[in-house]
């Protein structure tokens, strides 16, 4: 059979079992990402069939799809939430780091990974899911709660903590001297500042420059503008998906509405693609001696993130009830746990980290959802014993 025709049949396939994976956690209002990179690993080196074009095609497509993700991400927020979001909530993201960076890191410097796995680990173990956090307020009508902007300003602080984290990694990962790393962190600086100015002050020129009437013309020129940002940031060593976030906050009102609802369907296409990609660089054979760390890390960090949002909340005077709900939603990791996990594979850092941080992401994935949903019920029933009424008759 052809090249063309077995790269066709195997693309289609994978995408097609992608689709009813998709569908599948749809009906049980799960995140769809665990059986992304099970669907990975299922299909790489190792797995049940391997897909060696499919494999190829993932490399420069995953790498797309975490364009597309930070682009999103980015879009979501204005300058001045970001300023304001950081100013409300910098003590609750000094915590988070610390508490939830933590684990990851210790664990990375037992298992005898050095300074550069504990950094990554670290990451790994510290980054909520904003994609999934955002998607479970919204369907659990809960994005008019108080607890709701106290979770979003914590989501903020990480991302902009990424901002800086990831030129810092990507440097220690090429190997550059400290002068170099110094030297991306301080253009990562520049850069951020830089953004944050022109996006509070002229904002709307660069929406104009990149908004088109013409649907087609907006979606190339926007895509393009977020590939040629990301080119030249990984090129500086600040990090590809750094880029691509920064150039969304960027680009403001109607035309980030505008934009942010045309990518959505390519976003969640290619970030499915890398997902999928990640689990097929990764060989399932190495998940089960690190399955054991994996569930300890999927047990500290989940009472580390609730054990954030409940003192965040209570710091803004909200309720018990309000106060886990607002931990809950924060636990589940997801897209940038595995962009960090990723730049480490591609570095060649030990293989085992692949292992762990798809294994904990997996865990983390099912677990904040189900936990976001159940705690509710779960904090009036404790209300409800501590009253003296456990509902028995």
């Amino acid at each position: 059979m052809a090249g063309t025709a077995v790269a066709l049949i195997e693309l289609g396939a994978m995408l097609f079992v992608l689709g009813i994976f998709g569908r599948v956690t749809g009906r049980f209002g799960m995140s769809p990402i665990p059986l992304y990179l099970l669907g990975g690993l299922a299909f790489g080196q190792g797995g049940v069939l391997e897909l060696g074009v499919a494999n190829e095609f993932g490399h420069i497509a995953s790498d797309i799809g975490v364009v597309l993700l930070l682009l999103l991400l980015g879009l979501e927020y204005t300058a001045a939430e970001l300023v304001t979001g950081l100013r409300r909530s910098w003590a609750a993201g000094v915590f988070d780091l610390v508490a939830n960076a933590t684990p990851g890191a210790v664990l990375a410097l037992l298992l005898g990974w050095g300074a550069v796995g504990a950094i990554t680990l670290g990451g790994v173990t510290y980054i909520s899911s904003s994609g999934i956090a955002a998607k479970l307020l919204d369907d659990l009508g809960r994005l008019g709660n108080r607890e709701t902007p106290v979770i979003l300003s914590i989501l903020v602080f990480e991302d902009l903590t990424m901002a800086i984290y990831l030129p810092l990694l990507t440097t220690m990962l090429a190997g550059l001297s400290f002068l170099s790393g110094l030297t991306s962190l301080a253009i990562a600086l520049v850069a951020i500042t830089v953004v944050l100015v022109v996006a509070l002050r002229y904002g709307s020129v660069v929406s104009a420059i990149v908004n088109s009437t013409d649907r087609e013309v907006f979606l190339l020129t926007l895509v393009g503008a977020a590939l040629l940002v990301s080119g030249f940031a990984s090129a500086l060593n600040v990090s590809a998906a750094v880029g691509a976030f920064l150039l969304g906050i960027a680009i403001s009102g109607s035309t980030a509405r505008v934009a942010a609802k045309m990518l959505e369907p390519l976003r969640d296409l290619f970030a499915a693609i890398f997902f999928v990609a990640f689990g097929l660089s990764t060989d399932p054979g190495a998940i089960p001696p690190v399955l054991g760390w994996a569930v300890v890390l999927a047990v500290l960090t989940t009472a580390t993130k609730v054990a954030t949002g409940w003192w965040a909340a209570r710091a803004h005077g909200i309720g018990r009830a309000g106060r886990a709900r607002a931990g809950a939603a924060l636990v589940a990791r997801g897209e940038f746990s595995i962009v960090i996990a990723g730049l480490a594979v591609a570095a060649g850092v030990d293989s085992r980290l692949a292992a762990l941080a798809t294994a904990y992401v997996l865990l983390m994935a099912v677990l904040g959802p189900v936990l976001a949903r159940v705690v509710e019920p779960l904090a009036g029933w404790v209300q409800r014993v501590r009253a003296g009424d456990t509902g028995v008759a």
